[in-house]
C-alpha cells in the first residue's frame, strides 16, 4: 500500500416520530435535546478542524421534527402565546404554572431523565434540585408540593445540562445562566428558550455549509426508518437465524410499494432541507438484503453500508475466502457499492472509551488503524479503507463533557496523520477502487449481523401481526374509497410512522422498563390513529400493552439506546 489509508467516520442521526398524531404534542423530548447537545456539538467539532472529513447521515423524519421545534419557538417569540409550544418540557421552562395535576408529575419525572454522573452530578445546583424533586415525588400528594418555582428552576437546569459542550463554551447567555444557583427570572428562562430555537434552526445551514465545503458528505435513511428487508420479505430474518420464531403473518402486504414510498419521500424531504440529492444511503439500522440492494441501486444511490457481521455471514454462505475485509464490495449487475463498518473500532468509540483519558483513546484507535494498514500492506491489498459507523447522538451522554475531548483529539490527530486520511464514502469512490464482488448476501443488520432486534421474539412478532393486519385493512379501504391526493398523502404518512423500526427495537426484556412502556404506548397510539384516519374500528388488542417489562430496575447498557455490532465474548 502506498500513501495514506482512507478512514471514514460516519455518524448516524436518528430519532423516531414522537408527536401525538392527533394534536402534534411531543410525547418525548429527545429530538430537540439531542439537537442542542449532540447535533450542535458534532457540527462544531468539524467547523473547528477544517481538514477533518466525515459522513453525517440524517433520517428525514428527524429533519421534519427539528423544523417543527423551530416553528414552535418562533411562534412563541412572535406571539408570547404558550399554546404555540407543543412540548410539555418547553412549556415547563417558560410557563411552569400551566403544568398541573398528573401532567406536573410526568414532567417532573421527565426532567430527571439524564445521565446522573455526566449531566446531573456535574452541576451541583441541578443535583440538589433533582434530589429535592425525587424526594417530593415519593410523597402521597407530590403534585401539591411541586411549586412553580421548583419546576422552573429544575427545567432551566435540565436544559442547561443538556446543552452541548461547544454551546456552553461559546454562548454568553448559557455561560451567565450557569453561574446562577436558582431563582431564574421569566426573562432569563424565555431567553434560554429562544436560544434553544436559534441553535436548532442553525443546524440546517451549518451542515449544508459543511457539505458545500466538502468537509461533510450528507447521506440519508429511508423516510421513517423502516427495516426494509422485513417489509420486502417478512421471513428475511431466517436467513441468519433459521430457527427464530416468526409472526403468524407470512408477508407484509405490498411491501415493495411501501419501501419505494419511504425512499422517494425521504429523498424529497432531504432535498427540501439540504438542497441536494444524497449519493449514499445508510439503510435503517444497516439492514440489507438482496432485494433491498436492488431497490437502492435502482434509485441511483452510489453506496450503502451495513455491519461487519453481515459481511462475515455473507462470505461464509458464499464459501468466499477473503484475507482483508476492509474493502469496498459489490453485488452482481449493480453499480451500487457496499461498505461494512469495522464493528470493533465502532464499538470502541460507542462503548469502550467512555472512561478512558481522551489522549489514550485516540492513541488506541490510531494504533488499531495503523495495524490494519500494515496488515493490508503485508497482504498486498490494493486500496484498503476502514469504515467507522455509529450513532452520532447517544454515545456522548456517557462521556465527560459530551465527548468533547475525544472528538477534538480524534479530529485533530486524524486530520493531520502521516499514514491515515479522513475521507468520505463518495470521495473514496471517486478514486474508482476495484470492488470485491460478493458471491452471496445474507440478510442482516449492523446489530450482530441479524434482524433479531426487530423480529423473532413474542412481543416483536405480535407487533408485526398487528401492523400486517392494519396494512390489509388499509389496502382494502384504499381500493374501496379511492382517496383523493390529500387523503392519500395523510394516510400514507401515518402508515409510514407505524412502519418505523423503533417500536420493534424497544419491545423485549433487554430494555429499560420505562422505555418499553413508552414505546409500547407510542406504537399502539400511532396504529390506533391509522385506523381512525381510514375510518375503521380500532382492534381491541391495541388497548392492551404488547410488552411488559419483567424488572422495573433492570440495568441496561447505554440505557438501551445503543447496541454493540457483535456480541461480547
Amino acid at each position: 500500500m502506498t500513501g495514506k489509508m482512507p478512514v471514514v467516520l460516519c455518524w448516524h442521526m436518528h430519532q423516531p416520530e414522537y408527536r401525538d398524531p392527533r394534536d402534534g404534542v411531543f410525547q418525548q423530548p429527545w429530538t430537540y435535546l439531542h439537537a442542542i447537545k449532540d447535533y450542535a456539538d458534532m457540527a462544531a467539532h468539524l467547523e473547528r478542524w477544517p481538514e477533518a472529513r466525515a459522513v453525517v447521515n440524517f433520517v428525514p423524519i428527524l429533519l421534519e421534527q427539528l423544523q417543527d421545534y423551530v416553528e414552535q419557538i418562533e411562534g412563541f417569540q412572535e406571539t408570547g402565546d404558550p399554546a404555540t409550544l407543543r412540548d410539555p418540557l418547553l412549556v415547563s421552562l417558560v410557563h411552569p404554572e400551566l403544568i398541573q395535576g398528573a401532567e406536573r408529575l410526568r414532567v417532573t419525572r421527565a426532567l430527571r431523565r439524564a445521565n446522573r454522573e455526566r449531566l446531573v452530578e456535574r452541576f451541583p445546583p441541578f443535583k440538589r434540585l433533582e434530589e429535592t424533586a425525587a424526594t417530593i415525588l415519593e410523597t402521597e400528594h407530590a403534585s401539591e408540593y411541586l411549586s412553580d418555582g421548583l419546576l422552573a428552576d429544575l427545567s432551566t437546569w435540565y436544559h442547561l445540562a443538556w446543552s452541548g459542550e461547544t454551546v456552553r463554551q461559546s454562548d454568553e447567555l448559557i455561560e451567565s445562566l450557569l453561574e446562577w444557583e436558582g431563582g431564574f427570572t421569566v426573562d432569563q428562562r424565555r431567553s434560554l428558550l429562544l436560544r434553544i430555537g436559534e441553535v436548532i434552526k442553525g443546524l440546517f445551514g451549518r451542515y449544508q455549509h459543511l457539505a458545500e465545503t466538502g468537509q461533510v458528505e450528507l447521506s440519508m435513511t429511508p423516510y421513517a426508518h423502516p427495516i426494509i428487508p422485513l417489509l420486502l420479505d417478512l421471513g428475511a430474518g431466517t436467513e441468519s437465524e433459521p430457527s427464530a420464531p416468526q409472526p403468524q403473518a407470512e408477508a407484509y402486504p405490498d411491501g415493495e410499494a411501501r419501501v419505494r414510498w419511504h425512499i422517494e419521500h425521504g429523498q424529497e424531504v432531504f432535498r427540501r432541507y439540504f438542497g441536494i440529492d444524497p449519493a449514499g444511503c445508510w439503510p435503517s439500522e444497516g439492514a440489507i438484503s438482496d432485494a433491498t440492494l436492488r431497490l437502492l441501486d435502482e434509485y441511483g444511490f452510489d453506496w450503502a453500508a451495513s455491519g461487519q457481521e453481515v459481511l462475515r455471514n455473507s462470505l461464509n454462505h458464499g464459501r468466499q475466502a477473503l484475507h482483508c475485509q476492509h474493502r469496498v464490495f459489490s453485488r452482481e449487475d449493480q453499480s451500487l457499492r457496499l461498505f461494512f463498518r469495522d464493528d470493533g473500532l465502532s464499538d470502541r468509540i460507542g462503548f469502550n472509551y467512555q472512561n478512558w483519558h481522551a489522549d489514550d483513546a485516540v492513541d488506541d484507535l490510531c494504533n488499531h488503524l495503523m495495524s490494519i494498514a500494515e496488515s493490508c500492506e503485508h497482504l498486498g491489498v490494493d486500496a484498503p479503507m476502514v469504515s467507522i459507523i455509529l450513532d452520532g447522538e447517544n454515545a456522548w451522554e456517557y462521556y465527560p463533557d459530551n465527548g468533547f475531548w475525544l472528538l477534538d483529539g480524534l479530529y485533530k490527530t486524524l486530520s493531520d496523520h502521516p499514514r491515515l486520511e479522513m475521507t468520505t464514502f463518495s470521495s473514496y469512490l471517486e478514486r474508482e477502487p476495484e470492488a470485491v464482488p460478493l458471491n452471496s448476501l445474507v440478510a442482516g443488520s449492523w446489530v450482530y449481523g441479524n434482524l433479531a432486534t426487530w423480529i423473532g421474539e413474542p412481543a416483536k412478532n405480535r407487533a408485526w401481526d398487528l401492523l400486517v393486519e392494519a396494512r390489509k385493512v388499509y389496502l382494502a379501504v384504499e381500493r374501496e374509497c379511492d382517496w383523493d391526493k390529500a387523503t392519500l398523502a395523510r394516510n400514507s404518512q401515518q402508515l409510514a410512522v407505524c412502519e418505523g423500526s423503533d417500536w420493534f427495537w424497544w419491545f423485549g426484556d433487554d430494555n429499560p422498563a420505562d422505555a418499553i412502556r413508552d414505546f409500547d404506548r407510542l406504537f399502539r397510539l400511532q396504529l390506533t390513529r391509522l385506523y381512525e384516519l381510514i375510518e375503521r374500528p380500532v382492534p381491541e388488542a391495541l388497548a392492551e400493552p404488547l410488552s411488559e417489562p419483567l424488572d422495573d430496575n433492570a440495568e441496561v447498557a447505554a440505557g438501551g439506546v445503543m447496541r454493540r455490532g457483535r456480541a461480547e465474548s
